[in-house]
């Protein structure tokens, strides 16, 4: 099993994460770690703490000179801003009472809820941990996990749809080609003549003291047919990978393949038809499915949307009341975003990244690298016999 933990503040010391399940053999590059949470950092409309905090992971047990060990795997970023909280978020109760406690609810997030929850009279330990700032650690443990669909030629990218109700024209091609346009924009948009009017609508925002939010998408390719399971509705591959966005910060909806769109739509211009040539096997034309049928991944392209609300600080803050005075007042307002679509996408790969190393490692499942290929490669050559394939590698036909 594959599984994974974070842990950390926004305003603490330091996130933590450890991914349990992943097997020897795995090279890992720190390099390519940064990388993703460099991603993470940039975008039209970002706040002030992405100018405080250049992330930057570090690898502290279960890998020895680059490869995994088959141990759980320990990562670690350090918050730059904690310098200016060691004494109101230090975990030593020496410290007790040098930050006044925060008792006003801000809409929108976990403030109110938190707090009654965890029966916490300082909003400040419910806001720590719900903030955003967590992301940064998943999409550390997700870019592991995408070094390890990178040896099953499986690739995870992303790329913004919409932003305050302006509309990309997804421009037709390879996701590989998808995401060179996307990562060449500032709000990883393909669509560039899209994204200067959403750049427009985050600035019209900005100076409303406003926020906006939009809708990223999530490709897949390369995945094979059969990850995830129909005979128990805890094992579908989409009810796993909709978990997960849904699990992001502010993501509020999740579609599959067409999504939304099918329900409206009569049966004869939603479901894919099944076509087969000994080249190719089994093979659609169309998509309606998003790669996922009956929890399963039928071989075509997996692709999810997730939207996101416009972020919950507001430079024009709302109404709330306080927490134990009961008097109204306005929110107070932090460093916040304007729109942070762009990042949340990255951060949709992460966790969709998660999922499918997961469902790999369940269905062809070993305590190394090789034996999880021999595993593969052995159920890869069956599927395309029983799809009447060419089976070029061994020279001879399917049957």
């Amino acid at each position: 099993m594959l599984r994974y933990l974070t842990a950390g503040e926004s305003h603490g010391e330091l996130l933590m994460g450890i991914i349990e399940g992943l097997p020897s053999g795995l090279t890992i590059r720190v390099t390519d770690i940064d990388r993703d949470l460099g991603r993470r950092q940039v975008g039209y409309g970002r706040g002030g703490r992405m100018k405080i905090e250049k992330d930057s992971v570090k690898i502290y047990t279960g890998v020895r000179w680059g490869r995994t060990l088959g141990s759980p795997l320990g990562l670690m970023v350090r918050n730059k801003d904690w310098d200016n909280w060691r004494d109101k978020m230090s975990p030593d109760s020496a410290f007790l009472n040098t930050a006044n406690p925060v008792t006003r609810p801000r809409p929108g997030h976990a403030d109110l809820a938190g707090a009654l929850k965890y029966n916490s009279f300082d909003i400040r330990n419910i806001l720590e941990r719900s903030s955003a700032r967590e992301t940064a650690m998943r999409v550390a443990v997700g870019a592991v996990a995408k070094r390890l669909l990178e040896e099953f030629n499986i690739e995870v990218m992303s790329h913004v749809v919409s932003i305050g109700g302006v509309f990309a024209k997804v421009p037709q091609g390879s996701p590989k080609e998808l995401a060179r346009l996307a990562e060449n924009s500032e709000l990883r948009c393909a669509d560039h003549e899209a994204a200067k009017r959403m750049k427009k609508k985050i600035d019209e925002a900005q100076a409303a003291g406003d926020s906006l939010g939009g809708v990223f998408e999530v490709i897949i390719s390369g995945a094979p047919a059969g990850l995830g399971s129909h005979v128990h509705w805890d094992r579908k591959l989409d009810a796993m990978l909709a978990g997960a966005l849904m699990s992001v910060q502010a993501i509020k909806g999740v579609e599959v393949g067409s999504g939304f769109g099918a329900a409206n739509l009569p049966g004869s211009k939603v479901h894919d038809e099944i076509f087969w040539n000994r080249k190719s096997g089994f093979y659609r034309k169309t998509n309606s499915a998003g790669g996922i049928e009956g929890g399963m991944s039928n071989g075509e392209r997996i692709t999810l949307r997730a939207a996101m609300k416009p972020i919950p600080t507001l430079m024009k803050p709302l109404n709330s009341v306080d927490l134990e005075s009961k008097k109204a007042f306005k929110a107070g307002v932090e460093r916040s975003d304007v729109c942070a679509v762009p990042a949340a996408g990255v951060v949709g790969e992460a966790v969709v990244a998660l999922e499918i190393a997961a469902a790999m490692m369940e269905k062809f499942g070993g305590d190394s690298i090789e034996e999880v290929k021999r595993n593969y490669n052995g159920y890869m050559k069956n599927v395309m016999r029983r799809s009447g394939m060419e089976l070029e590698t061994e020279g001879v036909r399917g049957k």
